[in-house]
């Protein structure tokens, strides 16, 4: 079963997407489950993790309202207000949901660097376990130091990064990227979601070769048991094409074993995120 570890659903109303700005135009419609289908059919992807793109609990229950009528939708990365007294109650309706998997927060957009850290989210942090979700880590380089003392505090919470923590790969730098990528991974509850390459490097112009020396990092550091394969459609479109985002990470990992391939392109994303992978045959050999 080959599984898309990240990508997103909108219908699009600027008021609600403000973050998708002119240079963005491409991302002013909506996009659904059908069209997704179709990239992903074309590939042979048997479905998708939805994640957030809106901070708000409407959205999180509407991706669950399409899981609902969309198999391919496999799990459900939402946002909650993680700070609220009432998070407890949030967490409990959204889990009655069995697709429900993950929760995620805009912490790249925060103004504190050690936002991860704050009283009020740690607290809403601790009730993740008691629901069996993941949280999804979506920050940049400079809160990757926040994100590597959470992981230590929280053991038992599965932790996911998303997008290698946006690397500066238009600018080719790695350090000190690289090395706090290493120690953030020494945390065995921290996986990764290979995933936003394409749209952190030069849009349209960019070169495979580009993201080896990035890919090369997280690979050595997560290992094959902690990596997963994401597209960030419709996001990706900014710098390609689906296909273009899936080929990409397919062909870096062209010459592993067929058995690790499995594991990053699907089965490290249905573990991860406790999913039961539908649609297999749990007789077979």
């Amino acid at each position: 079963m080959q599984i898309d570890a990240h990508q997103h659903f909108w219908i699009y109303d600027p008021n609600e997407y403000s973050w998708i700005t002119d240079e963005k135009d491409v991302l002013r419609r909506n996009y659904l489950p059908a069209e997704l289908a179709q990239e992903q059919n074309k590939l042979q992807f048997d479905g998708s993790i939805a994640v957030q793109a809106r901070q708000t609990l409407e959205e999180s229950h509407w991706l669950l309202e399409l899981a609902e009528q969309d198999d391919r939708i496999k799990g459900v990365v939402g946002w909650v207000d993680l700070r609220s007294a009432r998070v407890e109650d949030q967490l409990r309706r959204l889990a009655d949901h069995r697709k429900f998997v993950g929760v995620r927060h805009v912490v790249q957009d925060e103004p504190d660097d050690r936002f991860l850290l704050r009283a009020d989210f740690l607290r809403g942090l601790t009730k993740l376990k008691d629901f069996g979700l993941a949280y999804d880590l979506l920050i940049f380089p400079k809160q990757i130091p926040a994100a590597i003392e959470l992981a230590r505090r929280f053991p038992e919470q599965r932790f996911v990064l998303d997008h290698l923590a946006k690397p500066f790969i238009k600018d080719a730098i790695l350090a000190p990227w690289s090395d706090q990528i290493r120690e953030l991974a020494s945390a065995p509850n921290v996986w990764c979601k290979i995933s936003g390459l394409v749209t952190e490097a030069q849009w349209k112009t960019w070169k495979p070769d580009d993201f080896s020396p990035y890919l090369d990092v997280v690979c050595e550091a997560f290992g094959e048991d902690r990596l997963m394969v994401g597209s960030d459609w419709p996001v990706c479109l900014l710098s390609a094409e689906y296909e273009e985002v899936m080929a990409l990470v397919g062909d870096y990992f062209g010459g592993h074993r067929e058995d690790r391939r499995k594991k990053i392109f699907g089965e490290n994303a249905l573990k991860c995120y406790g999913i039961e992978p539908v649609g297999l045959d749990a007789e077979d050999p």
